[in-house]
């Protein structure tokens, strides 16, 4: 794992010690000591600023060619060199469905490029024609937002209900899945996941990782994918989007079809898209403040409040993360408070197709304590 790569440095850039280094050449090659106020030491250090700009330049120049540190472009560069692209912003989709005010006895086809819209105003047009037979009163087909990026994101079934695009026949209009899938650019640090894990992508999709890296190119929303194979032959990819986010229909279609691709999956192998299994818990916890602490103390409760809300997302933030009352007793100290007990969540250990994720959520604030 890149986090695990120790540090590296291709220059000195310790101002302190260039400064001494340069003087002590001069000094050396002059035969005489410069004091503090001297003009050649003066101008001895404004030649040093110079050189430490250039080796923190340097210095990073270095760095950009190595994935653990390249950022932006030069991240999209060492991309190119294993075959992979930033994602781009992506729209949202969903599922509408078109009602007709009554059976046709002919087909009716709803056209790509019709257009609904929210009660709000964000715009989703039909991305692919449908045919509403004979004798039926709807069908279904998908939708893209014409925004791209998460404006398009959340609206549930019955949300997207205004058509723009007038149609005859057409009574009614009503989305029968969540909008889901919208992303701005993919990030410098999902983008460098996907590059790490390329090079697993060059033979077919049957290690873990070749699963996972073309699983998490199909959105840029996907932070995480557990591979398993629950009885030969059969794979199941469960992806979690950013924020802790459970993936609905549009998401698993889309990793569905990118892991399905007959370029990229084993003939043999049958694949699943499924939602990770979500493992509820309650939060009950009751700290105290330290009496030294007495003239602080609403901030720290505020600051204690955050620290469980920071708990509560990261415990969702990655599939298979244990349950860890531990955790949230040191982020609470850590805030501030001197003691802390925490009746649940207690220690549970976790699938790595699972996601933790907080249901009820008690906090309360027990008074101050001797410490």
């Amino acid at each position: 794992m890149l986090a695990n790569l120790p540090s590296i440095s291709f220059t000195d850039t310790d101002a302190a010690h260039i400064e001494a280094s340069v003087i002590t050449m001069y000094e050396a090659i002059a035969g005489r000591t410069l004091a503090q106020g001297d003009p050649v030491r003066l101008f001895l250090q404004s030649v040093a600023a110079i050189i430490i700009q250039q080796r923190v330049l340097i210095d990073y120049s270095a760095k950009q060619n190595l994935l653990a540190y390249a950022v932006g472009d030069n991240l999209d560069h060492l991309g190119v060199l294993v075959g992979v692209t930033r994602l781009a912003a992506s729209p949202a989709e969903t599922t509408i469905r078109f009602n007709l005010s009554a059976a046709q006895p002919q087909a009716v086809t709803i056209p790509a490029g019709i257009r609904g819209t929210t009660a709000n105003g964000i715009v989703f047009q039909v991305s692919s024609p449908v045919t509403i037979p004979i004798g039926a009163l709807y069908g279904d087909t998908a939708a893209a937002c014409l925004t791209a990026g998460d404006a398009g994101n959340g609206y549930v079934p019955g949300q997207v209900n205004q058509l723009v695009d007038p149609l005859p026949w057409v009574q009614s209009i009503a989305n029968t899945t969540e909008s889901e899938g919208g992303a701005d650019e993919e990030t410098d640090d999902a983008y460098r996941e996907r590059i790490r894990l390329a090079p697993e992508s060059f033979s077919t999709a049957g290690p873990d990782g070749a699963y996972r890296f073309w699983a998490m190119s199909a959105s840029q929303t996907i932070v995480d994918v557990s591979v398993r194979s629950p009885e030969p032959g059969k794979v199941e990819l469960r992806p979690l989007l950013a924020g802790g986010e459970v993936p609905g229909a549009e998401i698993l279609d889309l990793v569905y079809s990118a892991v399905t691709n007959k370029a990229v999956r084993p003939l043999t192998d049958q694949v699943e898209a499924l939602a990770p299994e979500v493992v509820g818990f309650d939060i009950n916890m009751v700290y105290y403040i330290n009496k030294d602490d007495t003239t602080i103390s609403t901030d720290i409760q505020v600051t204690v409040n955050q620290a469980v809300a920071d708990y509560v997302a990261w415990q969702k933030s990655r599939l298979g993360r244990d349950e860890n009352p531990s955790e949230l007793i040191w982020r609470a100290r850590a805030a501030g408070a001197g003691r802390v007990e925490v009746t649940s969540p207690v220690f549970t250990a976790l699938e790595k197709y699972q996601v933790a994720i907080a249901d009820n959520i008690t906090v309360t604030y027990g008074g101050l304590t001797d410490g």
